[in-house]
């Protein structure tokens, strides 16, 4: 069961390409989705941890490592990742895995109440 919730938070969270809300422009950046999305979470959250040194406040990273932390079942860490993205003052338009667009912040929530509630 845990299995089959963790899978919907990957679909929901993985955000390939990020767009600043200020800007027109698309702003394409790795943050770790090919890993994630090929099964190699452990690689993406060591990937990802490096990348945080130098944006720690960057929400498509962070939703990603969440993702990645829960794959592995490091659930504690997971959820730290999710509220750090809703805290974080960044914002973006992400691209989902499905091709949808959605707010960084909303897609965090998402990912945050998807993981408590296949922890009950």
């Amino acid at each position: 069961m845990f299995a089959t919730a963790t899978m919907a938070i990957l679909m929901v969270t993985q955000a390939s390409t990020a767009t600043p809300i200020e800007t027109s422009g698309i702003e394409s950046r790795d943050v770790g989705y090919e890993s994630i999305a090929s099964g190699e979470a452990r690689s993406a959250i060591a990937q990802l941890e490096a990348a945080r040194t130098e944006n720690p406040d960057d929400p498509a990273l962070l939703i990603n490592l969440g993702a990645a932390y829960a794959a592995v079942g490091e659930y504690e860490l997971a959820q730290q990742a999710y509220r750090d993205a809703i805290a974080s003052e960044d914002r973006y338009e992400l691209e989902l895995a499905n091709g949808d667009w959605i707010d960084s912040r909303r897609a965090a929530r998402m990912a945050l109440l998807s993981l408590e509630r296949s922890a009950d």
